[in-house]
């Protein structure tokens, strides 16, 4: 058995975080196969919109924001594992302008192999998450799986009358970003032993940080949408919001904040596939300056594990919220603005 002295979690899987997700154009091609549900009046969310997290009205004052989110170990840590995946689930709810109120435990473990101290720490590390968001843990489901896996399944309520969506993007809309992007790429710069210490702390401090402060901070806004940006990377789902919203994007690479040292790792070798897959998928429906070179169109796919939260409001309130956000530590930036032309497509500029 393998204690939790020796483990390199990270070693123990192919891919990590939301670098796990099926690939978009995979995903696509699954999903279109489905058949479209029977019409509910109570479903405010459903299939239909790739939106964060499902939306269903149980009261003319109450609706029951539903998601659930599991992934491979992205650090080595366990309990920062387990803060990492918590944090992540917790977001969708909070994207939905929602406040989490359960969760139940989602764990894939091998139990003969792997020492027991090792799911307790991650275990632990989620349920001290939980206790920050102010959630209760009412259960969970385990597996024995020879490739470790955690995450939660995350309810939580919201009045119908302010959910947040990822369609309601308005021409004249400025977009703010609430945390750094280039995650994916050192956490598999992490994977190869590319990474110091103090480095590993701070990506690990962006994917423990909730974005119940941002959340909370928008809802005294009229927020028009709302997406976090996690394993299609920050243009995928802008591309998600462009699309479901009939508007088009506009983004300053140069405004979006990006962790230390992305670039650098990312031209040493450390974009994970999913980084990949997602420029791939995205490639046709974004245009990118002639002087951006690949590596920083990777950077803006990058495949992000418990991401910031991509907020599209008015020109009149998104420097007031810009302040709040940052006058309560959120590493706040304006990045971009809704366009009315070039519908359901993203245009990159770079100086």
């Amino acid at each position: 058995m393998v204690n939790s002295n020796t483990v390199k979690l990270t070693s123990l899987s192919s891919k990590g975080g939301c670098g796990c997700k099926i690939g978009p154009a995979d995903l696509d091609q699954v999903l279109r196969k489905l058949p479209s549900a029977n019409p509910n009046p109570n479903v405010l969310v459903g299939l239909d919109t790739s939106d964060d997290a499902g939306v269903y009205k149980l009261s003319d004052d109450i609706a029951m924001v539903q998601t659930v989110d599991f992934f491979t170990p992205i650090v080595d840590d366990p309990y920062a594992f387990g803060q990492i995946a918590a944090t992540n689930a917790i977001s969708d709810v909070y994207a939905m302008g929602g406040k989490p109120v359960t969760a139940l435990n989602i764990v894939a473990f091998p139990i003969s192999t792997l020492n027991k101290s090792i799911l307790s720490d991650i275990l632990r590390g989620a349920g001290d998450k939980l206790k920050e968001a102010g959630i209760a843990l009412v259960g969970g489901h385990s597996i024995d799986d020879q490739e470790p896996k955690f995450g939660l399944a995350v309810t939580g309520v919201v009045h119908p009358d302010k959910v947040r969506t990822n369609t309601g993007a308005k021409p004249g809309d400025k977009l703010i970003l609430t945390k750094p992007i280039g995650v994916g790429i050192l956490t598999t710069s992490i994977k190869n032993g590319l990474l110091h210490n103090d480095e590993i702390e701070r990506v690990t401090n962006v994917m423990t940080t909730l974005n119940k402060t941002a959340s909370e901070a928008m809802s005294e806004y009229d927020v028009h949408a709302c997406t976090d940006v996690t394993g299609f990377g920050l243009l995928g789902h802008a591309s998600e919001m462009a699309k479901g919203s009939d508007v088009g994007l506009s983004i300053y690479y140069d405004q979006v904040p990006v962790l230390p040292r992305v670039k650098e790792l990312a031209e040493a070798g450390s974009v994970p596939g999913g980084t990949k897959n997602n420029f791939e998928h995205l490639v046709d429906s974004i245009t990118f300056p002639e002087t951006m070179d690949q590596y920083d169109q990777w950077i803006l796919c990058d495949a992000v594990t418990s991401g910031g939260l991509l907020i599209s409001l008015s020109d009149q309130d998104a420097n007031p919220l810009l302040q709040d956000l940052r006058n309560k530590g959120v590493e706040a930036q304006i990045i971009g603005e809704v366009t009315d032309g070039n519908t359901g497509n993203i245009i990159v500029h770079k100086d």
